[in-house]
């Protein structure tokens, strides 16, 4: 990864700012982020490793797309070349929109805000296109990594995408994916209320099911879900019968994607964004409730 100097070299050659505070604001499990002050407004660099770049660019397409539909999501600023990113020999540096604000509550009132917001972006992304996008899915029940999780990991993982494939997922509603909408990747603005989301990580298209799945996930499944699944429903970005039909399944696979994404980082050793194996350890075991018999 690159230094706070070398950034702030990128910033005056990429985006003409030279008069720049630069600040380390945290590194995600692909990235590192910076805060960056300049002329009395805030932005966010951000840069990832040269193998991240397509997906990179990717997700600044889709951001850019969703902010424009009126929804805060830290756009990339383009460089002064007209380019989403500055490309380095050590992997693309963006520039993005900074998007104020906190986490929403954690109770009923952030769950409505968390299910509305997620609504209201999938009916903003439904029907974009974005040229190069990923498609779903990329969960492959014979990679070699799953030979040295443990022993419940691949059968569960295998038994998730046969379900999922019984589902029929062409027949879905499909839309550009946020892949990852954690409640800390909503921020509520408490100056206006409004509420953003952030880090889009790459463009892919899939159905809508996946994210909203991920999202219930993350707040503790479909029960502890209620007031966000009656919030993404009032938007109208799905049915209730295709809700109804598929977000278990859904919810069964998203964990079966955790399984396998922890899996291959144990393999491979990867540590970015964690400080010890641990980390990599309990994402792995937080999914066998769901997919070990």
């Amino acid at each position: 990864m690159i230094d706070s100097d070398r950034l702030s070299g990128l910033l005056a050659d990429h985006w003409g700012l030279v008069d720049v505070r630069v600040e380390v604001h945290n590194g995600g499990m692909n990235s590192a982020t910076w805060w960056v002050d300049h002329d009395g407004r805030r932005d966010v660099a951000k840069h990832t490793p040269g193998w991240n770049r397509d997906k990179f660019v990717g997700g600044l397409t889709v951001a850019s797309h969703v902010q424009r539909a009126g929804i805060p999501a830290g756009a990339p600023i383009l460089t002064t070349s007209g380019r989403l990113a500055a490309e380095t020999a050590d992997g693309p540096v963006a520039l993005l929109q900074h998007v104020p604000g906190a986490e929403p509550p954690d109770d009923e009132s952030g769950l409505r805000a968390i299910g509305e917001t997620l609504g209201r972006v999938h009916v903003a992304v439904r029907d974009i296109r974005v040229a190069g996008a990923e498609q779903f899915h990329w969960v492959d029940p014979n990679a070699a990594h799953l030979d040295h999780a443990p022993g419940w990991v691949k059968p569960g993982i295998t038994k998730a995408l046969a379900m999922l494939d019984a589902l029929d997922p062409p027949s879905l509603t499909w839309g550009m994916l946020h892949t990852d909408p954690a409640p800390e990747a909503f921020l509520v603005d408490p100056a206006t209320g409004d509420v953003g989301l952030i880090d889009w990580a790459v463009a892919m298209s899939g159905p809508l099911l996946y994210d909203l799945a991920s999202a219930v996930m993350y707040v503790g499944g479909k029960v502890a879900a209620q007031s966000l699944l009656a919030a993404y429903v009032r938007t109208g970005a799905l049915g209730e019968d295709e809700i109804e039909r598929g977000l278990d399944v859904f919810h069964r696979f998203r964990w079966a994607v955790q399984a396998d994404y922890f899996a291959g980082r144990i393999a491979t050793r990867d540590m970015t964004g964690i400080e010890d194996v641990r980390g990599n350890e309990m994402g792995i075991l937080a999914a066998r409730e769901f997919l070990a018999d």
